[in-house]
């Protein structure tokens, strides 16, 4: 997408960002029945399609110290048969109807979706509403332990068996304090894993998969007064859960420099990577702090980009990434240099682009493109109905508001060069974690070697620590 649409900017010259940007308004009926459950429903009718996501508050942010992975293993355990569908009957029926659907799990929320054609609505609506009221009498020892097992393979696949795949979780664990509940991998550790038990399970299914925990949202071609019915007749019934205490969670800040070494025996190549912790998504420094990516890592134009990619051909890519979950932030710079290159001049130089954008306000120009894309990003992205029901639930969830992506677009327009110099000088400071990735056995490789370091290269369900060095 970003080929295209520098392209248009390129061949229109389109730079300015007009002062109001008429975003689509999503139609949304919003209602919430007696348990507690909120329902959002919103009519498309471009195709005879509806998709239906339920939005669980919550994610691996709810979890302790010693049963990490609690949320993200639940998700595999709503794959595996309730009371009244058997294991199998919910992916065979939506599979066999010519449809789609999935879960994921993230620090903030667990969400399911089915995209279906419309008169599979009513078979939908039952599914969901059957898990959400009826999994326990289904769930037992041996599904745990299969499920178990799949999260544990699917953490080998994607963080153990991945060149620097602990690279993430070693960010978080250095940039939040140990207490504080993004410190710790969506995924969870081994030991935590293995550790849970039945009634664990059972007690996080009661706790947090209650209706008034819960955004229904269906999108696409329905009839509003009639699926009002279909949820009333199949959600009603199911009782409301317990009151949830979320936790609390101070900023996090850095007061120093942390640098650290991870090694990894399936890597080639040295990898560099700097983070800083910043802000949640309810923050008005937010939006600044996004442009302030696109800013650095957009297209080639983009000053990181453009200086390490292009102008001194040093890098092969260049990401940067300000993420924002519910209570805390990220904001994130990764180099991956060309063969031969070292990380201590990747380092320089991307401290040197950072301290000139803290020093110099960036260009109107500069600004203004870095707004287009989110502006045209955002839009193209509610056209398929899954992504209006999924941007309307998101809204719901995080901000009581199910239409919050029109407010967020609004942010980002009225964003300033000013704006992005000031988070440059508030949040890209000494208070960062430097991040070296280098080859087994190649501790030279790190970025400025000769410095204090903490290689942390062991396991974090391993018995030793990391050597500082």
């Amino acid at each position: 997408m970003h080929t295209v649409i520098y392209f248009l900017l390129s061949t229109f010259n389109f730079l300015a960002v007009p002062d109001s940007v008429a975003a689509p308004t999503i139609p949304v009926e919003r209602f919430v029945l007696a348990n507690g459950l909120t329902v959002l429903l919103s009519p498309d009718r471009t195709a005879p399609i509806v998709s239906v996501t339920v939005w669980y508050h919550v994610g691996s942010k709810n979890e302790v110290p010693g049963r990490t992975g609690f949320a993200h293993l639940f998700e595999h355990m709503m794959f595996q048969g309730s009371e009244h569908a058997a294991k199998g009957d919910h992916i065979k029926t939506v599979e066999d109807a010519g449809g789609s659907m999935n879960g994921s799990t993230n620090n903030d929320r667990t969400n399911y979706y089915e995209t279906v054609p419309n008169n599979y609505l009513e078979t939908v609506l039952w599914l969901e509403s059957d898990r959400m009221g009826f999994l326990l009498p289904a769930l037992n020892q041996d599904k745990l332990d299969n499920q178990r097992d799949v999260v544990k393979n699917e953490r080998r696949l994607r963080v153990d068996n991945q060149p620097f795949g602990r690279a993430g979780e070693v960010f978080s664990a250095a940039l939040f304090p140990a207490s504080n509940p993004y410190s710790w991998p969506v995924i969870g550790s081994m030991a935590d894993l293995s550790a849970a038990s039945v009634d664990d399970v059972k007690q996080f299914f009661r706790t947090y998969y209650a209706p008034d925990n819960a955004v229904l949202s269906i999108c696409g071609d329905i009839d509003v007064a009639r699926t009002r019915r279909l949820v009333e007749q199949y959600f009603g019934p199911i009782p409301r859960g317990p009151e949830i205490t979320r936790p609390s969670i101070a900023p996090a800040t850095l007061s120093s420099e942390h640098r650290l070494v991870l090694e990894d025996a399936k890597a080639t190549l040295p990898r560099l990577s700097i983070s800083w912790p910043t802000v949640g998504a309810s923050s008005p420094d937010a939006a600044p702090l996004l442009t302030l990516a696109n800013l650095l890592d957009q297209d080639r134009t983009s000053r990181l980009n453009k200086l390490l990619v292009y102008d001194r051909q040093l890098a092969t890519n260049v990401s940067v990434a300000a993420t924002n979950f519910e209570s805390e932030g990220t904001f994130s710079v990764s180099v991956t240099p060309r063969p031969g290159v070292p990380l201590t001049q990747i380092e320089q130089l991307v401290d040197s682009v950072i301290a000139a954008t803290a020093a110099t306000p960036a260009t109107a120009g500069e600004v203004a493109r870095t707004k287009t894309y989110t502006i045209v990003g955002t839009i193209t992205s509610l056209e398929p109905v899954r992504s209006k029901a999924e941007a309307v639930a998101r809204g719901q969830i995080y901000f009581n508001d199910p239409l919050h992506y029109k407010t967020e677009l609004q942010e980002e327009e009225h964003v300033s060069a000013e704006d992005v110099q000031r988070v440059t000088r508030q949040y890209l400071t000494a208070g960062r974690v430097v991040l070296s990735m280098v080859p087994a056995g190649k501790l030279d490789l790190a970025s400025k070697p000769s410095e204090p370091y903490v290689n942390v290269t062991a396991a974090p369900d391993a018995t030793t620590s990391g050597t500082t060095r």
